[in-house]
């Protein structure tokens, strides 16, 4: 359910709606977008940034005193207060908004690793694959429930409809406050708490514990290994995903009712591909199925680059226009398919990989890992776009995924299980 919740606000705020309000009303046009995509960048990275400093000492300290759900907790009510708050950012704002999202973007963020630690206690490790992207479907289909309100009502991004399409950020922060109401009342925390040593802070505690950790990633190597994967994989995947709508708004050219049907295709089909893959996942094994996904990924950046040459190259051959937004949407198959399947993979093999008794702490690297490719990617494409162009700068995120696909071939599936299972208690 906190997949589920969750959703709206990556969608409504991050991918669909509020990203392509800010750079195109709120900043404004300059020429081609750049300063306000620029912008958007800096204030996402940024969050990021903080979330990469404090998501491992967090995980450690909430090992060692069983308080996950108190920091999930905490987290869940920044997003929504700071969510809430994007009502207020309008042109001439932009400096507000930048702020406001890098505190939501922090709360949500550190919270998907909070959340994520959860999963090894929710089953066996054969069924992780399943319950994982039955997690992330699910979050699709919260995704499609939250952004009813907002085509029907809310309306579409312009200037002209600024006063209504506005309340994005209060419906996403209400949205997410209510839905995620149920995984507080009913999740239990089963770790135990443990006697914190006499003049020694939980600061301190968690410090030394990722020492620690660093130590043992050279025991854990196929985590170190898919860790470093995943934060090549997630720099081109974060950019997409920021930059999916903006692209389709400044670069393609759509319509509203496209921008409708596209977000309806990206949510069905990102849906279908983590509830699918992760049956596949418990069938053809984590590293397989990660890699199939990341070969999915290289050609969906590659087509989404040359979707307006495509539509060129079918007009010239059926001798009537085809229209590039149209091309887009198929390509939006290919990216949803992969958008789900991919994340929920890395989760289930981070869980795979990870001693029971330390999973807050090496899902908190997993989040870093996430989020320093957060940081990495979308700071390297608000720079490369403000000198070549959106276009052209996605195709950066190509290269980025050849490279996590090239890195997980040292990965040892059965290897990593066996450590983390005989892993001694903590």
């Amino acid at each position: 359910m906190f997949d589920f919740a969750n959703q709206a606000y990556t969608l409504l705020i991050i991918t669909v709606v509020f990203g392509d309000l800010f750079t195109r009303v709120i900043v404004g046009n300059d020429g081609d977008y750049r300063l306000g995509n620029f912008l958007w960048s800096v204030a996402l990275s940024t969050s990021y940034l903080l979330v990469v400093i404090c998501a491992p000492i967090a995980g450690a300290i909430m090992d060692y005193t069983a308080s996950k759900k108190r920091f999930l907790f905490a987290s869940y009510l920044l997003t929504v207060v700071a969510t809430a708050a994007l009502y207020f950012v309008a042109p001439g704002y932009a400096l507000l908004g930048v702020l406001l999202l890098i505190v939501s973007n922090f709360g949500y963020s550190i919270g998907e690793a909070f959340i994520a630690s959860f999963l090894p206690d929710l089953g066996p490790p054969e069924d992780l694959g399943k319950i994982s992207g039955f997690g992330w479907a699910l979050g699709y289909i919260g995704g499609m429930a939250s952004a009813v309100f907002v085509l029907l009502v809310l309306g579409e991004v312009s200037a002209e409809n600024f006063e209504r399409i506005r309340w994005v950020g209060p419906w996403a922060a209400g949205f997410f406050l209510v839905a995620a109401i149920p995984t507080f009342l009913w999740v239990k925390e089963r770790g135990k708490p443990r006697r914190r040593p006499p003049g020694t802070g939980y600061f301190a505690i968690g410090i030394a514990r990722i020492r620690s950790t660093l130590v043992d990633l050279e025991g854990h190597r196929d985590l170190a290994v898919l860790l470093l994967s995943t934060f090549f994989a997630m720099s081109g995947i974060y950019i997409i995903i920021t930059y999916a709508f903006i692209y389709g708004a400044q670069v393609i050219g759509w319509e509203s009712s496209v921008r409708t049907l596209m977000f309806v295709i990206v949510q069905i089909t990102a849906a279908i591909g983590a509830l699918g893959f992760g049956f596949i996942q418990d069938h053809l094994g984590g590293k397989r199925t990660y890699q199939i996904t990341l070969l999915m990924w290289i050609a969906a950046i590659v087509l989404i680059y040359l979707t307006p040459g495509i539509a060129t190259f079918l007009s010239a051959v059926l001798g009537t226009p085809v229209q590039a937004q149209y091309v887009f949407l198929v390509v939006g198959i290919m990216a949803g398919l992969s958008l789900g399947s991919c994340q929920s993979a890395t989760r289930t093999l981070v869980g795979l990989f990870s001693p029971l008794s330390r999973t807050a702490e090496f899902f908190g690297f997993w989040g870093l890992a996430l989020k320093l490719a957060g940081f990495f990617g979308l700071l390297a494409i608000g720079l490369l776009q403000a000198l070549l162009g959106l276009q052209t700068a996605v195709l950066f995120c190509v290269l980025l995924v050849a490279v996590a696909l090239f890195a997980s071939r040292r990965i040892d599936e059965a290897r990593g299980r066996w450590v983390a299972e005989h892993a001694p208690a903590d």
